[in-house]
């Protein structure tokens, strides 16, 4: 649903305004590339709180605490 409301999107911003469609166009990768550090960033934060609360709750687990 995503990709289609980004395809009708450009695709009317490619009728309105063809420039500013084709600078979106190009720099669409470039931001991308620019964002790709900090995405790296977040997933390496996540799985260290994940780490964190599994150390966290290794002891209940260990004495029998089950999730429902």
């Amino acid at each position: 649903m995503k990709l289609l409301l980004l395809i009708v999107g450009f695709s009317l911003l490619l009728v309105i305004c063809w420039p500013l469609a084709l600078v979106a166009l190009v720099l669409l990768p470039v931001v991308w590339l620019l964002l790709l550090p900090f995405r790296i960033v977040w997933m390496v934060i996540e799985a260290m709180l994940a780490f964190i609360r599994t150390l966290l709750f290794l002891p209940a687990r260990l004495l029998g605490y089950k999730r429902t």
